[in-house]
């Protein structure tokens, strides 16, 4: 009978939780301006890659350039008026120390009998009003130099918002698609120009069974556990186990896990669904065959060996099976046996047991795997 064969082998087989995944980026920020105002440019291509602090629009600054020069003109009125108060101040100061001088003497000449008591209170009267026209002066140079704080403040404002009318990346990642062209009008923090997704490194989310939560608590605190994941069409990215949700699911009875990617070929992409294995520790010298020569029947699942060109029966145990992806995206599965039944190096039938009795002779076609 022709059929084709495989040779049982002793590897280092890993133990894996396979699951199904979510490609999430690390970071997403929806771009919003900080200004109102008609967008005057889009700076970049929708798509690209941009980096921290690239410009991505302009912002028309024609009002706020306006805005500056009245600002400007407020502030310059008003630093004058500063200078007059002060200049006012300087000089009622010094009349009001003249005046004080004068009623103080004629307190004197008023007790010799000099001066009579009509002219000491004209001079004291004189003396306090000078006093109180002082600190009129000195109350006006404060609310002066208030109003020269205001222009200045508002200013300074003025001229952050002219900053702010070159929108700058906050982050490195890649564009989405603009929101907005050039001559549309935009909203303070309303409007979504552009969403950036930082695509390197990503995550990517996925859940376990509760019942291995235990084991991957134990052994995660051992040291980061390796994650694989892809789409089946090409190699595993390699990541890492760098989150474990803190509840578990009591709808699905998993647990949300998360690991991060260094994503520097950029093949994880957001959104897309890939396969994950979760390896939680390697097993040294198993004995594996090609799933397709393990067999079920009445007592149990069995295996076809090849001996001297003739196929025998041999009991087995499966412990497991696992998924092995070669380096061009085959991906072959492997029974992972226990002890007793076939031994290293036995020939088993992957092939052709339809057509099998025990003791048949057979010849076998291709080569062995």
């Amino acid at each position: 009978m022709p059929i084709r064969s495989a040779v049982a082998v002793l590897e280092d087989v890993p133990l894996e939780i396979a699951a199904v995944g979510n490609v999430e980026a690390i970071e997403s920020v929806e771009v919003k301006p900080r200004i109102g105002g008609q967008i005057k440019r889009v700076a970049f291509t929708e798509g690209q890659q941009v980096t921290k602090g690239q410009l991505l629009f302009i912002v028309d600054r024609d009002t706020l350039y306006r805005q500056q020069a009245q600002q400007q003109a407020e502030l310059d009125r008003d630093s004058a008026m500063e200078q007059q108060a002060e200049a006012l101040a300087a000089r009622d100061a010094a009349s009001e120390k003249q005046r004080k001088s004068e009623a103080e003497t004629a307190k004197k000449l008023g007790d010799l009998g000099v001066l009579s008591g009509q002219s000491v209170s004209q001079a004291v009267s004189t003396s306090d009003s000078a006093s109180a026209g002082l600190h009129a002066d000195k109350a006006a140079m404060a609310a002066a130099a208030g109003a020269v704080k205001a222009d200045r403040a508002r200013l300074a404002q003025t001229r952050l918002q002219m900053n702010f009318a070159d929108v700058v990346a906050p982050i490195s990642g890649r564009a989405g698609a603009a929101m907005v062209k050039a001559g549309n009008v935009v909203r303070e923090n309303d409007t979504t120009l552009v969403t950036l997704l930082q695509l390197a490194p990503i995550h990517v989310t996925f859940g376990i069974p509760e019942q291995a939560l235990v084991d991957v608590q134990r052994l995660s605190a051992q040291g980061p556990l390796e994650v694989e994941a892809g789409t089946g069409t090409g190699a595993l990215a390699k990541g890492r186990l760098d989150f474990i949700d803190n509840t578990v699911d009591a709808g699905t009875g998993t647990i949300r896990l998360k690991a991060s990617f260094a994503n520097v070929d950029g093949a994880l992409w957001p959104g897309e669904f890939v396969n994950v294995r979760l390896r939680l520790r390697v097993e040294n010298g198993k004995l594996v065959v090609p799933e397709s020569a393990v067999q079920q029947g009445v007592d149990g699942r069995y295996a076809w060996r090849v001996e001297a060109n003739l196929a025998t029966v041999v009991p087995i145990t499966v412990e497991r099976s696992f998924k092995r992806q070669a380096a061009n995206g085959s991906v072959t599965s492997l029974a992972v046996l226990g002890v007793g039944g076939l031994q290293p190096d036995d020939a088993v039938v992957t092939e052709g047991q339809l057509r099998l009795t025990p003791g048949a002779r057979v010849t076998t076609i291709g080569d062995r795997r």
